[in-house]
């Protein structure tokens, strides 16, 4: 049976999801098991449009296309930074649709682990066992978390992040590229782990942390930086500054 989806973001968020998609459909025995029907951004720029329909695929519009699709359309979000994903999920909300689950076919999900709608895990994840995942979950190329760990709604580990086992990541914490936190630890709402960075001790929400050992930063310096979190569709979403 082959599902419609719409994916939400032209950014590379929402092209990387379109990807596994096509994956999945390759190693699908029975068919195609999802018929991508295109893209909706409301910040779209002319480059990620042009990218999109590279990819043989339609751009649809703003979001509001989404008014009045049949209930068994789901949405897969594509949108990379946990706040800007939380938000964009709280605008679809007025559609009634759910959320698209995409796994990749090399991605790892272990026993007894639990997740809610909207998990996007990508190549070389691995969720090892007894781990509970949130809504909207982004687990990025080959980033580890281990067993007994939690993780809220619209977590982001970013690619070759390692989460330890028994931790405890609340709602809207992004993990950096290459970043661990050590087993144990609670990274609280909001927070985020600067790429590259060694969590040694809990990290209080809304804290930016960076460096080995981790220590917060000035969040106001780190917004006002040179690489900054743009809305999904104007640039491609990136690590805080680390």
């Amino acid at each position: 049976m082959t599902t419609d989806v719409v994916i939400v973001g032209a950014g590379g968020m929402g092209r990387e999801i379109f990807g596994v998609i096509r994956l999945l459909n390759a190693h699908s025995t029975g068919g195609p098991r999802w018929r991508v029907l295109g893209f909706v951004d409301d910040y779209p720029t002319e480059a990620h449009v042009a990218q999109v329909r590279r990819l043989g695929v339609p751009f649809l519009g703003p979001t509001r296309w989404l008014a009045g699709r049949p209930a068994t359309t789901r949405v897969a979000l594509g949108v990379g930074h946990p706040r800007l994903r939380r938000e964009t999920d709280q605008v679809l909300a007025r559609y009634g649709l759910p959320a698209a689950t995409v796994v990749h076919p090399a991605a790892e999900i272990g026993p007894d682990c639990v997740f809610q709608e909207g998990l996007f895990a990508a190549g070389g994840a691995r969720v090892t066992t007894n781990v509970v995942l949130g809504r909207q979950v982004h687990l990025n190329q080959n980033c580890t978390v281990g067993h007994d760990t939690v993780l809220g709604d619209h977590v982001s580990v970013n690619p070759l992040a390692a989460v330890s086992g028994y931790c405890r990541l609340d709602d809207g914490v992004l993990v950096g590229t290459t970043a661990a936190v050590l087993p144990g630890l609670r990274v609280g709402r909001d927070a985020v782990v600067g790429a590259g960075a060694c969590v040694t001790r809990d990290v209080p929400a809304g804290t930016v942390v960076t460096g080995v050992p981790a220590r917060p930063v000035d969040r106001s310096a780190a917004d006002a930086g040179p690489v900054v979190v743009p809305p999904h569709g104007r640039e491609d979403e990136v690590d805080h500054p680390a």
